[in-house]
């Protein structure tokens, strides 16, 4: 409905005439036998307003420019993916499960780098997850639902929430919820930046 692909049964979507969105599909099926370099893919954006090779240099993709996108890894599929998405100079990044098919350490670099897309390019970003630790703790506000808006908030007061422990239960015990100061930056690889 964010996108506009559906219409609401009940309630009212608002959105801005004109806003230029970014989309981060959960899946993406090419078919072996589609000759596709990650060059030919990009080049279908329609109304890019970006060069194809800034937007891959942006997400540490530019190395994957004239490989088939059917030899990309998960996490470089995701970062092609994510460049594509910033062709169009989005105001706002919708990002559905954007960590599918990406390693653990893949996981922390992509939201670094989602993070920082989003300071340098002041855009929203709208998360769909399913992933409880990823959610908790990269994300500002957090919208739970089931079939309904359960609740909603910042992260440390959903996880708190009855309706929030209603519905995951033991699933959320053995993850524990880091409050994290941000104080500083992080690098790509989680190191603290030293501004002297």
């Amino acid at each position: 409905m964010a996108l506009g692909l559906q219409r609401a049964d009940a309630g009212r979507i608002e959105r801005r005439a004109g806003l230029r969105v970014g989309y981060l599909p959960q899946r993406l099926a090419i078919d072996e036998t589609l000759p596709l370099t990650v060059r030919r893919f990009l080049a279908l954006v329609p109304k890019a307003r970006r060069d194809v090779a800034a937007a891959l240099a942006e997400t540490g993709a530019t190395h994957t420019l004239d490989l088939p996108v059917q030899t990309l890894s998960g996490g470089e599929m995701q970062r092609v993916l994510l460049a594509r998405a910033l062709l169009r100079e989005p105001e706002l990044l919708v990002l559905d499960e954007p960590a599918q098919g990406v390693d653990i350490a893949g996981q922390a670099e992509l939201f670094a780098l989602i993070r920082r897309l989003r300071d340098q390019h002041g855009c929203g970003v709208l998360l769909v997850s399913h992933d409880l630790h990823l959610v908790m703790a990269a994300t500002d506000r957090v919208v739970c639902l089931n079939h309904h808006v359960c609740c909603s908030g910042r992260p440390e007061a959903v996880s708190r929430d009855p309706a929030y422990r209603a519905l995951f239960g033991a699933a959320i015990e053995g993850f524990a919820l880091y409050a994290h100061a941000h104080d500083h930056r992080h690098d790509a690889a989680g190191e603290v930046e030293h501004h002297g």
